[in-house]
């Protein structure tokens, strides 16, 4: 069993910046991409940022510039530095990652992001 237990979301006004993190236990023998997605009210969820196990990266258009993905593999925890965020960042965000062997994708419970004045 996989567990992606993430933390870091919140309020804040326009312009602010957060730090997401999420951590990822269980039985697994290792992670191949992590990611972090986000679903606003009444929308579709959809991929904010994504970081291979070789540290390549990939980002939404409407993120790039202001939102950097990293990981720790020593400690299989991906994180999302959020600047410059802006009301239509407010969204529920959840973490993914990819598990080794079998690349099951696997979701965490997801962090509440508000950005409001």
């Amino acid at each position: 069993q996989v567990q992606l237990v993430e933390s870091g979301g919140g309020s804040v006004q326009p312009g602010g910046s957060l730090r997401l993190s999420c951590a990822a236990s269980g039985s697994f023998f290792g992670i191949s991409a992590m990611g972090w997605y986000r679903q606003a009210p009444g929308k579709e969820r959809v991929l904010v940022a994504r970081i291979g196990s070789g540290g390549s990266t990939n980002y939404a258009d409407s993120v790039k510039g202001r939102f950097t993905i990293s990981r720790d593999s020593a400690k299989n925890t991906v994180y999302l530095q959020m600047t410059g965020l802006k009301p239509e960042d407010t969204a529920i965000y959840y973490c993914t990652a990819i598990t080794l062997p079998t690349m099951t994708v696997h979701w965490g419970q997801g962090t509440q992001v508000t950005v409001s004045s």
